[in-house]
């Protein structure tokens, strides 16, 4: 067929050379996720205890310049009269649930409510309206649109925050009985209760990164907080779940009223693990429902096809011979 067979195995060797090359460097450069994290938590904790600020010029000037930016957005809202005290607490709760640690940020999450409508308004009004985008449409078409550009602008920072939530809740749910069964035996091996969130931050940072930097930074906070329910609760604002409320309700009663540790948390690990068993067999047991669309639009007119379509043939040669 005019194939060279050594030009083909030679270009088949070097494929399968260069993919053991880069399966070996992914197996040797794995790096901890959490490492990073821990240690600047660990750093920031030092530094609290001995009442140190941030010392390097550079931090400095990050940190400054984060500040000033968010000064400026800060000045703007308020001389637009846009900024109140529950709106911008609600939006660093928010941001406090997807995993982004800085407050200023919540400002910038503000103006950007104010912005993007009239940025990609303006766009969608010019274009539709004045250069003539669609001319086919027509003004019902039109003022959807347009209508569409507003609203989804406007919402578009809402929509981010809130999938970033649901992204990082979910990944927490998965690891939270895992946690709760390593705090137990962290408990019954007679570690404090901060030595054992630490302890359950190491071992899971792997595996479940958010779940284990949630944990780090509730055992820094466990470390230097005066009051210890303040640790619990910040542990529970930072995540969007009921399952964390209870666990941190559990450690806050524990912590006030003596009771034993390990047992509490082994019923709310079962509880947890029979919660996550009963929604693994709710997706199953839709999957019938689920399945029948695509089994009617795609599966069994190919079926049929292949069923009926010899004995149409067969007919139709019968009857027209």
């Amino acid at each position: 067929m005019g194939i060279d067979v050594v030009m083909v195995a030679t270009f088949m060797a070097a494929v399968a050379t260069f993919a053991v090359i880069v399966a070996i460097y992914a197996a040797t450069t794995v790096r901890d996720p959490m490492a990073k994290r821990v240690k600047a938590l660990n750093e920031r904790r030092e530094q609290l205890k001995a009442g140190i600020v941030a010392s390097t010029s550079k931090r400095r000037r990050n940190i400054s310049n984060k500040n000033e930016v968010a000064d400026k957005v800060r000045s703007l809202l308020g001389s637009l009269k846009m900024l109140q005290a529950e709106q911008v607490e609600k939006a660093q709760r928010k941001l406090m649930q997807a995993g982004i640690r800085s407050k200023d940020l919540a400002f910038v999450v503000i103006f950007a409510r104010l912005v993007l409508p009239i940025v990609f308004g303006s766009i969608v009004i010019v274009g539709v309206y004045f250069l003539d985008w669609f001319p086919e449409w027509g003004p019902v078409k039109r003022y959807g649109l347009t209508a569409f550009s507003l609203i989804g602008s406007y919402k578009a920072p809402d929509i981010w925050l809130k999938n970033k939530i649901s992204k990082r809740s979910n990944a927490v749910r998965k690891g939270l009985p895992d946690a709760l069964d390593l705090l137990v035996i962290c408990a019954e091996a007679g570690l404090t209760v901060d030595a054992a969130f630490n302890r359950v931050a190491r071992e899971l940072g792997k595996a479940y990164p958010e779940l284990g930097d949630e944990f780090a930074l509730t055992s820094i906070e466990l470390g230097f907080l005066t009051d210890r329910r303040s640790a619990f609760e910040n542990l529970a604002n930072r995540i969007d779940l009921e399952a964390v409320r209870g666990v941190v309700t559990t450690m806050i009663q524990t912590e006030k009223y003596g009771t034993p540790l390990a047992s509490a948390l082994r019923v709310l690990a079962a509880e947890f693990r029979n919660e996550r068993m009963m929604r693994a067999e709710e997706k199953a047991a839709r999957l019938p429902a689920i399945m029948t669309v695509p089994l009617i639009l795609f599966i069994l007119p190919v079926l049929f096809i292949v069923i009926l379509g010899p004995a149409s043939c067969s007919i139709s040669d019968n009857l027209f011979k």
